[in-house]
């Protein structure tokens, strides 16, 4: 369990007599700075504070609850945060409170609950969207049409929730484009500049067109406020491209992240997210009906060899198979020796990726072929996909992504394996660690 929202209890330890610690679990309410909080518990000891005393605040509720959990006792958890929630909790213990309820409840597979929990939670206490973007134990519920629909008043950018999810969108945008906002600056006051221009420019004009004595050529008249307006007209033109632009950029990144978050199940039947197999494999997706995809497939047989020595990974999606997804017992009561063997994402993902031993395991799990998990959504991407490329929606095609993550290129039908050997660089090679 991701006990993300334990952060927001003021950072500090609960201390009774006597105590044992329990264990230390990384929270991450905070993701631009990781900080651990110790669960600690009572041992048989003259104390004057009883126990009940001390489980009448919404702090040490929410404290219970996330021990619980570290335990897998998820059912006497979610009560806990239940009952924090009714006595009182300042902002910070409700949002812990709400965030962990709803962990709670996608772990039980009760997607409407968790969803109703996070939207009061970014609503009414200020919870991050990337928070709920970055948690590994809420990968399941990512998987469900719930969280489509969290993720798209977000990517709207309402002014209830997804603020901070469109910001940090934008902010990606900016990188990208860094001189954006230059040019923007350039049309605006261009535009401002023939604007003050054709302000004057206009009755000289009319007094040209009178003609008189000391009236101004009509010509060079008419030319100069042509070409104010003219001019005018172009940088309005290129301010509303530019927005269009953005907003195609917007589109691409917002795709790009929710590719990162669909999830596979490995060979070992591991579930993870895509994001998670970043460096480790170049990952090339299949869609189409089951017989050309089958076809595909045995035809990559052939050139398995030199296909793993480059790190790809296949990802059959069959059109219409559209299963339900399958919820995966993760994060709750598993040991933490397991809970610890994949690389967890989020804004710190370089970081915890670092480890050898996680990624030398992660390796020695991934085969040639990976099985997706919510092929509805999977379906959805391809076909988003399609649809910003001009390719018809619902034809075969095939996908190859860059070791990063991002799509390297991609084309209709099924791919020439012979071809993709000859493009793609073994992993050892210097242009593959360029590429991560």
């Amino acid at each position: 369990m991701a006990l993300a929202a334990a952060l927001a209890v003021n950072h500090h330890l609960l201390c009774f007599s006597n105590p044992r610690t329990v264990t230390w679990v990384p929270t991450k309410l905070k993701p631009q700075k990781r900080a651990y909080l110790s669960f600690t518990c009572c041992t048989s000891s003259s104390s004057s504070t009883s126990p009940e005393a001390d489980l009448q605040t919404a702090e040490s509720r929410v404290n219970l609850g996330l021990s619980l959990f570290s335990r897998g006792r998820v059912k006497d958890a979610l009560a806990q945060f239940e009952t924090a929630l009714t006595l009182d909790p300042n902002p910070m213990e409700a949002q812990a409170a709400l965030y962990n309820k709803a962990c709670c409840h996608a772990y039980r597979g009760e997607g409407k609950k968790a969803a109703d929990c996070l939207r009061t939670a970014l609503r009414e206490y200020n919870l991050k969207f990337s928070t709920i973007l970055n948690d590994p134990d809420l990968a399941s519920f990512r998987a469900l049409p719930e969280f489509k629909e969290l993720q798209e008043e977000a990517r709207l950018g309402g002014e209830d929730i997804g603020y901070s999810f469109r910001r940090d969108l934008k902010l990606i945008s900016e990188v990208q484009a860094p001189f954006r906002g230059v040019r923007r600056f350039f049309y605006v006051a261009f535009s401002a500049a023939a604007g003050i221009s054709t302000f004057f420019t206009i009755p000289r004009l009319f007094r040209a067109i009178k003609g008189g004595d000391g009236a101004p050529d009509i010509w060079e008249t008419a030319g100069n406020a042509a070409i104010n307006i003219g001019g005018i007209i172009a940088l309005v033109l290129l301010f509303f491209w530019d927005n269009k632009k953005e907003e195609e950029q917007l589109a691409q990144i917002s795709r790009d992240e929710t590719l990162s978050r669909l999830p596979l199940r490995l060979s070992t039947n591991r579930v993870v997210e895509l994001v998670q197999l970043r460096d480790t494999v170049r990952p090339v997706i299949l869609a189409g009906t089951k017989e050309t995809v089958s076809l595909a497939i045995k035809k990559a047989e052939r050139f398995r060899t030199e296909l793993l020595k480059r790190g790809v990974l296949l990802v059959p999606v069959i059109w219409g198979e559209n299963k339900a997804p399958q919820m995966e017992k993760k994060g709750f009561g598993i040991p933490s020796k397991a809970a610890t063997s994949l690389p967890s994402i989020g804004e710190d993902f370089e970081k915890r990726t670092e480890s050898i031993a996680a990624k030398s395991r992660l390796k020695a799990e991934v085969r040639f072929k990976a099985e997706v998990v919510s092929p509805a959504e999977w379906e959805r991407w391809i076909r988003d996909q399609q649809k910003s490329e001009g390719v018809t929606p619902g034809e075969d095609v095939y996908i190859i992504l860059r070791l990063d993550g991002r799509v390297r290129r991609s084309g209709k039908g099924m791919p020439d394996w012979q071809q993709i050997v000859k493009e793609l660089p073994p992993m050892e090679a210097l242009l593959s660690k360029l590429e991560r």
